[in-house]
């Protein structure tokens, strides 16, 4: 069953942030056309019911073209994907691979490897899918993947605040969306008990109804990423959104942050925040939804 469209206006509104991270500038008004999105991220029963349909096979589960990845040792090029392990204390949070691992045999039936499930996560956000993946799966379902413009305006949902909901991480205490809780990348708590991805709808909706546009996992947007805002950019544009094999030199805005985002290292669970990847990745952290 598809996730139910919410029909969003069209209007304009300042995008971006000069709060934070650069990439994130400047600020620049963007008038989006009337369109609609989906209430919550694709879960795992509604990826599982498009594989079923279509016998469709993700990018992890397949060898990596050698061509694509010259240089690349030959043990390395198997099916497999990247997945988080949490350190045990304190590391240089400069350098990403501590905590990021190849592992083969992981996709998005086994997102932590061959002996990983997601039996008993129905309704958590499916993971391990690359922009390829989020594509296919949007051509089954009759729709298309947001560009970053919808993707900031439906999130924000007329709020010019740094959170949809306001000022502060967590007013009045409550946790509004799942990020990390603890300290990065060694020891996390949890976010209403969940220490990695949440089902949808665990934390509260945006003024739009929409869930986990903040946190939860990354969401592939169409939009090729760059160092900074293009301003005059169409919210329509689309970037590279075409059918065939991955390309690791593409690289995409992703949009919402993740359960992995914490202050001290990665503070972009907000609208504005934006963060690249090439559209061959997949991970344990990012996910998609669809538009139309």
């Amino acid at each position: 069953m598809l996730t139910e469209l919410v029909e969003v206006d069209g209007g304009s509104f300042r995008m971006g942030s000069t709060q934070f991270y650069p990439e994130e500038a400047p600020v620049h008004t963007v008038v989006v056309a009337p369109f609609a999105i989906e209430r919550h991220p694709v879960t795992n029963a509604q990826f599982a019911e498009f594989v079923a349909d279509t016998g469709y096979v993700t990018v992890a589960e397949l060898a990596p073209d050698p061509a694509l990845y010259p240089g690349a040792a030959p043990e390395d090029l198997v099916p497999g994907a990247l997945v988080f392990r949490p350190t045990h204390g304190r590391v240089d949070l400069r350098d990403w691979r501590q905590w990021w691992e190849w592992v083969p045999g992981a996709d998005w039936r086994h997102p932590f490897g061959p002996e990983s499930s997601i039996v008993d996560k129905s309704l958590h956000p499916v993971v391990q899918v690359c922009y390829t993946d989020a594509q296919a799966y949007a051509r089954w379902a009759g729709r298309r993947l947001p560009t970053e413009a919808e993707w900031e305006f439906a999130a924000r949902a007329g709020a010019s605040s740094t959170y949809p909901w306001g000022d502060e991480p967590m007013p009045g205490g409550r946790l509004m969306a799942n990020t990390w809780q603890g300290h990065f990348p060694y020891a996390n708590d949890g976010a209403l008990g969940w220490s990695g991805t949440s089902p949808v709808g665990t934390f509260p909706p945006n003024g739009f109804g929409l869930v986990d546009m903040i946190g939860n996992v990354w969401e592939w947007t169409t939009t090729l990423f760059t160092g900074h805002h293009r301003v005059g950019q169409s919210s329509l544009e689309t970037g590279c959104c075409g059918p065939g094999a991955p390309d690791p030199t593409i690289t995409h805005a992703l949009k919402g942050g993740s359960h992995l985002c914490a202050p001290e290292y990665c503070h972009r669970y907000r609208p504005a925040a934006r963060s690249p990847q090439s559209q061959d990745s997949a991970t344990t952290h990012i996910g998609f939804r669809c538009a139309r």
